[in-house]
Order: C-alpha cells, then structure tokens, then sequence
C-alpha cells in the first residue's frame, strides 16, 4: 500500500501542488485498491493524481495513519469553520496585513463565541425583536485629530426608543406620562435586570454559569458595581479588539503610539443581557485620525472688525492672533512649546513663548500669514545598544536610503538635564486683507432741544458726533439704563458723508431720566462706538394734566371763601365777664410783660395808645 499525503498551504512541492495552496477546504479521501494499493484522490475536480511513495508499510498502519489524517483534517477545518473576532467585527472591511500591539488590546484572530453572543447580518429580521419597543441605535464620537504618541478618546451612547430611559440601578424603565395615550396600568420596566441577577444570585442560576464572560472567554472584571452593567462593548481597529461592560454610554482611551498615521476605523458592536445569551442591539463606528504633526487652530479678532470670519481687518488697528493647540489628552503639558510668526508684511520673523500674540498692519492689501508650532517633548532615552562598523559600501549605501527618507524619521536629541525628548511641529497658513476703516467715534456735544406746548411730548436730544478713518454708512443708537445693561431700544438709520465725518444725531425719549446711550457708526467691514450718560428733562404737560392742576386750584379757592362765610355768618358775641381780682392780676401781668418787651425790644408804643392811661406808665 502507498500512502500520500498532500499539504494544503505548503508550497515547497513544486509548481504542481500550488493549486492546493487556495484550497482550505478541500476534504482530501483516502481509498485501499483491491490489489493493496493505496491512492489519494482530492475531491477538487481536476486533481492531478498522487504519486505513490518510495516507501511501503503494512495494511495495519496504513489504517491507522489514515485515522490520524482525518483526525488532524477534521481539526483543520473546525479550525478554519470557527468563528473569529474578525469575522464579527470588521463589517465587511479589509482586514489589516500586519499591525503594532496596543495595549490591553487583544488580536482579532481569537475566537468568538457565538453560542452566547449570536452573530447577525445587516439583513437578519431579528432586528426587529432585538428590543423592545423599537430600535436601539449607538453614536460613537471622538475627539481625534490625536497626535501620534497621545491618547484618543471614543464615547458611545445608547440612544433608546422614545419614553425609554435608564434609571440608577441601570435597568431600562418607561418615562411616566410621557405621551398622553400611555396607559396608566403600563409595567414600569422594559427591562428589569436587577430582579434577574438578584432572584438566581447571579452565579446559581441554571445554566447562567458562564454567563458573566466576554466572547472570548474571559470573565468579567469585579469593579464596584459590575453586576449593574447590563451591556457588553466590543471595540474593534486596526486588526484587534477591546472589549468591556457599561451602562447606557462608555468612553475609553487608547495611545497612538502603535497606530500607523492616517485614517482608521473604529467599530463598536454593542450586546445587552439575555436571559440564557446576549443579544446584539446595535452597531456604530467613526473615523480617527493619527497624525504627526500638532493640531492647531488659530482665531483673529480685532476690535473694530465688524466680522471676524471674512479674514477682513482694518488698517492701523492691532490683530489678536490666539492659538489653539487640540491636545485634549495633555500629552504636550511638559512640553518647551515655542510659536514662530511670520506675518506677510515684510515686518520679518517673530518667536514667542505665548499662545496670544498680536499685530498692526499699517499698510492695505492681501497678505499671508504663516505659523510653525514648535514642541519639545521630553521622553524616556533609548537603551544605547553597540553596532559593529560597516564595510565603506554598506555605509553608504545606508546613508543614501536614509536621505530620501529623514522626513519620517522621529528625531530625538539629548536634553541639557540628561534626558533625551523629540520635536513635533504644527503648521498654519491663512489669507488675510487688510482695508481702510473707522477706528474711532467722540460724541462732543449733547444739546436739549427747547420745544413749545403745541410740539410733540417727547423731549429731543441732539449729539453731535466726529469719527477718525474712513467714512461711515450707517449710524445706531443704542438706550440702555443708567448701568448700561438693560437695553431699551435700538435705532440704526443710514447716513451720506462725502467729506469730513461730522454729523448731528437727534434721538427722543418718551420719559424723563437718567439714560446710557451708545452711538455707532459703521461701514461695510468696520464699526466703532461711543458712548455717554444723559439726563433728560420732561417735556411739556399734556392738557389732561394742565385741566387737573386748574380744578385743583379752583376747589381750593372756593372752598377758602366758603369757610370764611360761614364763619362771619355763625361768630356770636360774648361779653367778657371777669371779676376784679381776675382784672387786678391780668393787669399786673400785662404791665410786668410790657416792661420786660420795652427793655429788650424797645419800639414805638404808639400802635398802643391805651397803655399811657395805665397806672405804672409814663
């Protein structure tokens, strides 16, 4: 008997066996002749025959090494059968030749198992029952661009049906009186994982044994509060996986150190718990991108400027440059961060250490503004390992190669401490233009206009206003509270100066009191203001007002002279009746108080003529 034995991937046969190569899952049959001789045939149509072998063994053995082929054949093809992370999790996209570990990330080459977390396609119509109440979807940010070596963050959501929220205990509960038709005897949970895990004990239950392990195989970390974390997140990138548990929303972090510069894609395939499985509810995935060179952003305001977002500034006035640098993982904190300036006016080069500078053009035109971000960043030095010297050609051989590519080669130098750091740079470019405009306005004059009775009510105020650039199209007065806060009404009006900018502003107020106001004058790209306090007078009475005062006075008077008739009409006389001691005191009295008015405030007594008849008077 002859046995042969044909690899399915090996291509060291020969040209003639590398067919086999693509076909992994071929079964190959073994058959014994009648005359004991021994022929494997492929099952693939167009085989080409088995050569027999140089060497002959028994009919026994030959059985036993055609079991023990079937046996290493069945273990192949359950091998290439099984279920692969990639397989769940890629989604159709190209798989990655070859990668960096990332830690605590695991290749996409083990195993899923999915006996307890199901696979399902796009098109599965267990979709549909895979919640209730509807559909769950998940939304997956990040905040990339992250520079290579940092850290990118991803957070997924869980987005419920509507009246569906999670509560404390992180089970799924109906809103109360979310729409108007819900019906008072609703259940109160869409999903109560709490009276689960704690009616079997979470570990007891009857066939729930395994059921707190991710799909390939592992446990579930003990963290406070895991067994109130009813959903499995599986993160996939880059040829490997991150799995973890979490309630409705979960954020992580990943360095980039490993990451190839570029765009990749995250997935993320979201599970909640089953009774006896876990059930897929939903699928998301976003964009990241790994770069080398720092993020920045650059924002310009000028106080002036009437639109910042045109990239159109005025003449004569400063520009503030303030740069942003998008490190949300503060992988750049310790880092010598220096800013080069280069502003397109021929004003020359300018390095600052601030993230906030600023310019004055002096000149009008179109000019470009360029920014190099320089960071120094300090890390661990590489071990120093000896190479041996090479051959004249080898070393310049090797210096050739690496000249066409140093731009890609990470830069690292020692540092004046003794540590060793490497240079990232960021770069910015922006077109800029630069036009005449209104960089100031003075109120010098504010005048109260006199108005008669038969004019309008409202008092009138003229300011008289100057402006210093170019001419303006348009004038707003702004009327606030004394504490310039609260406005009370805007009036904007256009305005024609072909010469010198000077103009009156006439404005009312209904009431009187103590007013700011705020005059602005404007063009098409610039607007400046000024702004003062006013005291308005009121202005002339109203009718109503002027009849009030008039009956007012009217009652006055006629109530005067009705009192005094009645008083002459009503008076009754009354003869004095005294005695004469009574007479004999008052009299006394009268003459020590006259005496005493004599002395101190002596004046003519001729309004008393009387008194000259008295006893004790000369």
């Amino acid at each position: 008997m002859h046995l042969c034995l044909i690899p399915s991937h090996d291509e060291s046969w020969g040209p003639s066996f590398n067919w086999r190569a693509a076909q992994r899952r071929n079964f190959i049959h073994f058959s014994a002749e009648a005359d004991g001789v021994a022929a494997c045939r492929s099952w693939a149509p167009s085989a080409p025959p088995c050569a027999p072998t140089q060497r002959t063994i028994p009919h026994t053995m030959s059985r036993v090494c055609c079991h023990l082929g079937f046996l290493l054949l069945a273990e192949v093809v359950l091998c290439t059968a099984a279920t692969r992370f990639q397989d769940v999790l890629s989604n159709r996209r190209t798989p990655v030749a070859s990668y960096k570990q990332l830690q605590g990330w695991s290749s996409d080459q083990n195993k899923w198992n999915e006996n307890l977390y199901p696979f399902w396609e796009e098109d599965d119509p267990r979709w549909k029952d895979c919640w209730k109440g509807g559909r769950v979807t998940a939304k997956l940010v990040t905040d990339s661009p992250a520079l290579v070596g940092s850290n990118v963050t991803f957070v997924v959501t869980l987005q419920f049906p509507k009246c569906q929220e999670e509560d404390n205990d992180g089970n799924i509960i109906y809103q109360r009186n979310c729409t108007p038709d819900s019906p008072a005897s609703q259940d109160q949970y869409v999903y109560n994982w709490t009276e689960w895990i704690d009616s079997c004990g979470w570990e007891n239950c009857t066939g729930n044994h395994s059921h707190n392990v991710f799909p390939d195989g592992r446990p579930f970390p003990h963290h406070p509060g895991w067994r109130r974390r009813n959903f499995v997140y599986l993160f996939h990138t880059f040829g490997q996986y991150y799995q973890t548990i979490g309630r409705s929303s979960a954020i992580f972090s990943v360095n980039t150190a490993n990451i190839t510069l570029g765009k990749h894609v995250m997935a993320v395939s979201i599970y909640r718990r089953g009774h006896s499985t876990y059930i897929p509810i939903a699928r998301a995935s976003a964009i990241y991108v790994v770069t080398e060179k720092i993020p920045i952003f650059v924002s310009m305001s000028q106080k002036h400027d009437r639109n910042i977002s045109d990239s159109i500034f005025i003449k004569d006035s400063p520009i503030t440059f303030d740069v942003k640098i998008h490190d949300p993982s503060y992988y750049l904190n310790n880092s010598a961060i220096s800013y080069k300036w280069n502003f397109g006016d021929g004003s020359g080069l300018f390095v600052a250490s601030s993230a906030t500078t600023s310019h004055t053009y002096a000149l009008q035109g179109n000019f470009t503004l360029n920014l190099t971000v320089q960071a120094i960043i300090p890390v661990p030095c590489r071990p120093v390992t000896p190479t041996p010297p090479l051959p004249t050609s080898a070393v310049m051989t090797e210096a050739s190669s690496n000249s066409t590519s140093s731009a890609t080669v990470e830069t690292m130098e020692d540092n004046p401490d003794g540590g060793c750091h490497i240079y990232r740079y960021g770069y910015y470019t922006a077109g800029i233009s630069i036009v005449e405009g209104i960089l100031e306005v003075n109120i010098i004059q504010m005048t109260s206009i006199q108005m008669t009775e038969s004019q309008a009510e409202n008092s009138l105020v003229d300011f008289v206003v100057t402006c210093q650039g170019s001419l303006p199209t348009d004038v707003c007065t702004a009327v606030s509270d004394p504490t310039c806060q609260v406005s009370q009404g805007v009036v904007c009006d256009p305005i024609v100066i072909t010469e010198e900018c000077l103009l009156t502003v006439r404005r009312a107020f209904d009431k009187p009191g103590t007013y700011c106001i705020n005059i602005t004058l404007g063009d098409d790209t610039s607007q400046a203001l000024a702004s003062a306090l006013i005291s308005v007078n009121g202005g002339s009475s109203s009718g109503t007002t002027k009849g009030v005062f008039i009956f007012l006075g009217l009652l006055a008077v006629f109530a005067a002279v009705g009192a005094f008739v009645l008083y002459k009409r009503y008076k009754q006389y009354k003869p004095i009746e005294r005695s004469a001691r009574q007479a004999e005191n008052q009299e006394g009295l009268s003459a020590y108080f006259s005496n005493f008015k004599a002395i101190f405030f002596p004046r003519s007594t001729e309004r008393n003529p009387l008194l000259k008849t008295k006893p004790g008077i000369v």
